[in-house]
């Protein structure tokens, strides 16, 4: 597992407006920076900084046609959140098994 990038990404997603972003790139496909600055109360700038982020995680990319900056969702790379939360879940299902069987056996007078 790359822990690199899962951490980029998972910062890029830790925020709510790089999350807004992305939604809205997923529902509505592709569009320019200005279309999606215009969903914000900030500043074009801002959100450009937060499309960086995003960027830098794999998370959008951009197309450039002409004077125009299109970006679009990436969600190849989620697949590495997915892998490490079923890491967590499997260890998490380990641990569980391993208490219910001492429960079970002390239930059963063993101890």
């Amino acid at each position: 597992m790359d822990d690199d990038a899962l951490s980029r990404i998972l910062k890029a997603a830790g925020d709510t407006t790089r999350r807004k972003i992305l939604t809205l790139l997923v529902q509505e496909g592709a569009l320019r920076v200005t279309s999606l600055a215009a969903h914000f109360d900030m500043s074009l700038n801002a959100v450009s900084k937060h499309i960086k982020v995003l960027e830098e995680a794999g998370l959008v990319t951009r197309r450039t046609v002409g004077r125009e900056h299109f970006m679009a969702a990436e969600l190849e790379p989620l697949k590495l959140t997915e892998g490490w939360f079923a890491q967590l879940k499997s260890i998490w299902d380990l641990r569980l098994s391993a208490l219910e069987a001492i429960l079970v056996s002390k239930d059963d007078g063993h101890e």
